[in-house]
């Protein structure tokens, strides 16, 4: 199934309203200089940035596995945190930590899947820390605007994302009725898109408050254990967004021929994905320390020694 006129058309109407035309350039920019803001940043993540790095992206990862009901939908959401991440991080640092959640989700959980990852890379990481983060948090926190930047940030990350799904699933040729797909996508990750704008913000600040100290850390540290012991056992059990659309949209899937690739990618996925057989809590367990360590070893990896002249 190809794209016809009323679909392009709708993409360029959607990144239009979101940027506005003279936005367009300035993504072209952001984009355009990637490698270089990547270097500063490497030289600007020194040994300190290492704890608050890990606790903030084992934070997301336990965020992430929670999902709250959207009340008169019969839908949930769930926190995805790239704009968190990015904010309080930075977009690399931010992206880095993104990408770190969603392998280990996508390898051992088989959430997602091998064959969406770098689908799901791009919806929910690049889009973020690469699109949103530059556009439109930045110039806000800047202004010191920063409660109002993580809400429309994050709003439009989610519509970006959701709206990235839709265009994705057309390109493949699994959904007969794009335009009824994207209103149900766009419709209820508006409404997750607040909930993640209002945690973002809450979050900022405290990053704020404590200047990303061993403070931030052990507060990041206690949240995520009252993820795991208590707010966990309230999580909804409903379909979240993209599933509900899907639901609504049950008679216009087109079966699709599965080729190597997708047997592929399954048979990597079965031997990989182990803790799907383990018991929630277990598994969830395994999985956070996982988190915790690839993002200690890679914070480790790409972290500078602070030298005396760093401290004057």
């Amino acid at each position: 199934m190809s794209l016809g006129v009323t679909e392009i058309t709708l993409i360029l109407i959607v990144i239009l309203l979101l940027f506005g035309g003279k936005r367009i350039p300035e993504l072209a920019r952001a984009l355009g200089k990637a490698s270089y803001e990547f270097k500063k940043a490497k030289n600007d993540f020194t040994k300190d940035k290492i704890l608050p790095t890990v606790a903030l992206t084992a934070l997301v990862f336990g965020l992430q596995m929670i999902n709250f009901a959207i009340p008169q939908t019969g839908s949930s959401g769930h926190i995805v945190g790239g704009m968190l991440l990015a904010a309080i991080l930075g977009p690399y640092v931010g992206f880095l930590a993104i990408c770190t959640i969603l392998l280990v989700q996508a390898l051992f959980f088989a959430d997602g899947g091998l064959l969406a990852l770098g689908c799901n890379i791009f919806n929910m990481g690049f889009l973020a820390c690469f699109v949103a983060y530059p556009l439109i948090y930045k110039p806000l926190a800047q202004n010191k605007k920063v409660v109002f930047g993580s809400i429309l940030a994050s709003v439009a990350t989610l519509q970006l994302g959701a709206f990235a799904v839709v265009i994705q699933a057309a390109l493949s040729g699994s959904i007969t009725n794009v335009l009824s797909f994207a209103g149900f996508m766009q419709s209820i990750h508006l409404a997750i898109g607040i909930v993640e704008g209002i945690v973002c913000a809450i979050f900022v600040l405290a990053a704020q408050k404590t200047q990303l100290s061993k403070t931030f850390s052990y507060i990041m540290g206690t949240f995520l254990i009252l993820l795991a012991g208590i707010i966990s056992n309230y999580a909804s059990a409903k379909p979240d967004g993209l599933e509900w659309s899907l639901l609504n949209m049950s008679n216009s899937f087109v079966e699709q021929t599965q080729g190597q690739i997708y047997t592929i990618s399954e048979t990597l996925q079965a031997k990989s994905s182990f803790l799907i057989n383990m018991p929630n809590s277990l598994a969830n367990l395994i999985g956070l320390c996982m988190i915790i360590m690839i993002s200690a070893i890679l914070s480790n990896a790409i972290s500078k020694k602070i030298t005396p002249s760093d401290l004057n």
